[in-house]
């Protein structure tokens, strides 16, 4: 199987289920990442002998029809075309220069079914945000502790009948993360284990419920004279002390 195949593959699995009504006509997301992947090659310039230098800001055009289908979807289509583009670079041995974005944009003058990329490399400085994914939105933790619970004195307010009104918490504290169990009915659980209080990793998955939070960080690119973006680092904890 060729790495076009395992490219595709992987967001043909993460576009079931839920997703897969979303999609019976129109733009794919497979299309999208054959399109990243082509331009990824395209773009791709021999700066060195060791080094190959490929774009890391991606805007994807599409259809008014295709944008509304696609942006139903928020973070986690982003989230693994991100992750998808950064593993084709990675076997093709390609550099970037900054974190991957990759943007979705509506362009009237497309027909629907049709897309097309927009790249260029992006170099600026970087700051680390943590952030919670909670069905669907995206929290940034700017606070040192975080409560989350189905009570409207909460900070995150989940519907989640299984939840207690204060449930956990989440302690920040620039550099690393702590989830903590505040003594709830039902419990809490990190990665599938019980827990009352541990250290998060990036991706760990905190079930509180029915609810799955998931904890991401990620990098803010600032450059110098342009309007701010954010990048998903993946796996990258941030910055050391």
């Amino acid at each position: 199987m060729g790495i076009l195949d395992n490219f595709e593959k992987g967001l043909e699995r993460a576009v079931n289920g839920a997703f897969a009504k979303t999609f019976r006509s129109g733009l794919q997301p497979v299309e999208i990442t054959s399109a990243l992947r082509r331009e990824l090659d395209t773009k791709a310039a021999v700066v060195a002998r060791d080094r190959i230098l490929a774009p890391n800001r991606f805007t994807v055009r599409m259809s008014h029809a295709d944008y509304l289908r696609m942006s139903g979807l928020g973070a986690t289509l982003i989230d693994e075309l991100t992750q998808l583009v950064k593993k084709h670079a990675a076997e093709q041995r390609y550099q970037f220069t900054g974190g991957v974005s990759i943007t979705l944009s509506e362009d009237r003058s497309l027909s629907e079914g049709m897309s097309q990329i927009d790249s260029s490399t992006f170099k600026g400085d970087v700051s680390w945000t943590p952030v919670l994914d909670i069905s669907g939105k995206r929290y940034p933790l700017t606070k040192s502790r975080t409560v989350i619970g189905r009570g409207s004195d909460a900070d995150i307010t989940v519907d989640d009948s299984g939840t207690s009104r204060r449930h956990v918490e989440i302690i920040w504290d620039g550099a690393r993360a702590q989830v903590k169990d505040l003594g709830s009915t039902n419990g809490s659980q990190l990665n599938g284990s019980p827990v009352s209080q541990a250290i998060l990793e990036p991706e760990s998955v905190v079930t509180i419920g029915r609810t799955r939070i998931v904890f991401r960080v990620l990098a803010q690119g600032q450059p110098t004279g342009d309007a701010h973006e954010r990048h998903d680092m993946g796996g990258f904890w941030g910055p050391s002390k």
